[in-house]
């Protein structure tokens, strides 16, 4: 019974660092394919409106992820 539940909770590690792995990815090709470099005009400019997209697009992908991995 304990290598059953130890399976699971080793399968939900993997496939949670699997899922962070591709959200980091996916923001990445995005940030790549913008014109303006995302993170700095955030952080540098304090561009809220992108930062409010930013984060509606994090938190999309990983609803898709999430929801894929799951099944």
């Amino acid at each position: 019974m304990e290598a059953l539940q130890l399976k699971y909770i080793l399968a939900s590690v993997l496939y949670s660092f699997l899922g962070v792995i591709i959200l980091l990815v996916a923001f990445w090709l995005v940030d790549r394919f913008t014109p303006e470099n995302t993170w700095k005009e955030i952080v540098q400019q304090k561009n809220m409106p992108l930062a409010i997209v930013t984060a509606a697009f994090i938190i999309a992908i990983g609803l898709i992820i999430s929801s894929a991995i799951h099944g």
